[in-house]
């Protein structure tokens, strides 16, 4: 009996289907979740426009996804993981770089936990509690970058930074933050 091209393609995709739901369920075993679970916290294409879920990015883009209205890949956010242009930021994450050709050429940014002292791209949050203390006009490859830092006493900061409670600007510098302008910060 000859098998035909059409009937080798199906089976090769049955066992592809096979295979990946063998791999779901040693997840499930392994994990205590299910194996729908499991592939949910992976992520999901979705239509352009659909909202994305609280705690999640969008890190993938297919223009001809969703019937040629494009399609967004949609995942749990993660320290360290790249996220496409327009993707929502995660409260108690920063952004601290950039690709323009990356996500299939609409841009790409570099999510990160906040921690002190860490440089961050020009349009990053700046989490509570938090201020800009330095600027590089060419960081974030060309778009600008900030340096934050835990407020603490009499700290100076730059023009623009957000002054957190309980502290004050008291001195202004012209020539702080690389020419920005910078105020010292004491507690009031």
């Amino acid at each position: 009996m000859t098998r035909t091209p059409e009937a080798a393609g199906t089976t090769l995709r049955a066992r592809i289907a096979a295979a990946v739901g063998a791999v779901a369920l040693l997840v499930a075993g392994l994990t205590g979740v299910t194996a729908g679970e499991a592939a949910a916290r992976e992520g999901k294409w979705s239509c352009s426009g659909s909202p994305v879920p609280d705690g999640w990015v969008i890190t993938g883009y297919d223009r001809t996804g969703c019937q040629g209205a494009g399609s967004w890949f949609q995942r749990p956010v993660k320290d360290g993981i790249w996220t496409c242009s327009g993707s929502p930021i995660v409260s108690g994450y920063v952004i601290t770089n950039y690709d323009r050709n990356g996500c299939t050429g609409i841009g790409a940014w570099y999510h990160e936990l906040a921690r002190d002292g860490r440089w961050t791209c020009a349009g990053s949050p700046i989490p509570a509690g938090y201020v800009n203390t330095n600027h590089n006009r060419t960081g974030c490859n060309g778009i600008g970058s900030w340096y934050q830092e835990q407020i603490r006493n009499r700290m100076w900061a730059c023009s623009g930074s957000p002054i957190p409670p309980g502290y004050r600007n008291t001195t202004f510098s012209s020539t702080g933050c690389n020419g920005v302008g910078a105020w010292l910060m004491v507690r009031t």
